[in-house]
């Protein structure tokens, strides 16, 4: 019987080498997750619940926790050290892992505590400390990557998605409560009941947040007009909500008598999304009736409304020209609980996908989608909106990558 590897070369004296083909198997890496307390006062939400760690654990992680860093959701110390987290007792302690995972950004004080090259996966706030707050993590030539702007396989928002569907919910309900006489409202029921007319809510954006505010107000007997700059989505949330819909693009004049007449108006879209430019200015929140109610979900980002200030918990509301404000950039930590188990969710397939893929550097250059949510990479900005905003030199990303 002839071997084709003599045959094919006649004056061959030996085996002859050829290619073999190895299968690359990724080096599976253990990762340490430290979860500091939340510092600011109007954080409730932890990004795991013990459910969540145990998952992690059993896929050989550690995680450490800082004491009562899951009280405010109601989550106690001996329920994560029964699934075997370490509990630790103070926020140093937390700050020497890897990896670390909180809800809030950073505060100055925690800044301080991070140690060079440390990467951390939280949220990003817009507000007057943020350009310090970046200098800082670039000094340390941190890596940082803001959750919220982290994209899936889809081109979807998870945490974006998640929480805004809570977000949208807990507005109308917010809604709710400062239209009463509770918090100095006008005394007037969110919703309709026979014989009365039901108030009406205006909704700019037709997102997550969008749909789930509609339908929280629909469900109370609202009359809903949702504005948005796609007729594309316009029409998928009269599909997805089931009813006809008041439905219109911005356009000047339609969006003026609409909110001449609400009392409800609820924004959910970021300065990003509308062109760094507010869906309503403030000569138009000034025709608006007394006693209206404007909630901004776009806060954290900018804000939809040029009246708009930033503010939390313990100080949530103002009034200007007449107009209720509600301006909070976490408020969906009024329902914490709920908040991280949602967040939970989204988590663990991330932090399992990172430790199959060899850790966190190499899943920023292979997953497109992580790296959408970088905004700082080894101490270099790359979100060319945040340097424009703050003055601060950016490079792309995807140019980084290419040399590492």
């Amino acid at each position: 019987m002839n071997n084709p590897k003599f045959s094919e070369f006649p004056h061959a004296k030996g085996l002859l080498v050829q290619e073999e083909r190895i299968e690359y198997k990724r080096k599976h890496k253990q990762l340490i997750i430290g979860i500091p307390r939340e510092i600011d006062p109007s954080e409730s939400r932890i990004p795991l619940t013990p459910e969540a760690v145990e998952i992690l654990i059993q896929n050989g992680h550690t995680i450490i926790i800082e004491k009562d860093a899951g009280k405010q959701a109601n989550y106690s110390d001996m329920e994560y050290s029964e699934k075997g987290a370490q509990i630790v007792s103070t926020a140093t302690e937390v700050y020497q892992s890897d990896i670390i995972l909180k809800v809030s950004p950073l505060t100055p004080k925690e800044t301080e505590l991070i140690h060079e090259n440390q990467s951390i996966l939280s949220s990003l706030h817009l507000n007057n400390n943020t350009g310090e707050y970046l200098k800082k993590l670039i000094q340390k030539r941190a890596t940082a990557i803001a959750f919220e702007s982290i994209l899936d396989a889809e081109g979807e928002f998870p945490f974006v998605r998640a929480m805004s569907a809570i977000a949208g919910s807990t507005s109308v309900l917010v809604a709710a409560e400062y239209l009463s006489n509770v918090n100095h409202g006008k005394g007037v029921m969110l919703g309709g009941i026979t014989g009365i007319s039901p108030t009406e809510v205006v909704i700019l954006g037709a997102g997550t947040a969008g749909e789930y505010a509609a339908r929280a107000a629909l469900g109370l007997g609202a009359n809903v007009k949702i504005f948005d700059k796609s007729i594309k989505k316009l029409m998928e949330i009269q599909n997805i909500l089931g009813q006809r819909l008041y439905t219109s693009i911005f356009h000047r004049q339609v969006l003026e008598k609409v909110l001449k007449t609400a009392d409800v108006v609820i924004g959910t879209l970021a300065p990003e999304e509308t062109n760094l430019n507010y869906l309503v200015s403030e000569d138009q929140v000034k025709l608006m009736k007394r006693g209206a109610v404007l909630i901004d979900l776009g806060i954290d980002r900018g804000g939809c409304f040029e009246t708009s200030e930033l503010r939390d918990h313990s100080n949530p509301s103002f009034v200007k020209y007449g107009i209720i404000h509600y301006c909070v950039p976490n408020i969906t930590a009024r329902v914490a609980r709920t908040a991280s188990i949602a967040m939970s969710n989204v988590f663990v397939p991330l932090l399992l996908q990172i430790a199959e893929s060899g850790g966190l550097l190499v899943q920023i250059k292979e997953d497109s989608g992580l790296r959408h949510g970088v905004y700082l990479f080894n101490g270099i900005l790359t979100n060319e909106y945040l340097g424009k905003l703050y003055d601060i030199p950016s490079r792309d990303i995807n140019l980084l990558m290419a040399a590492f």
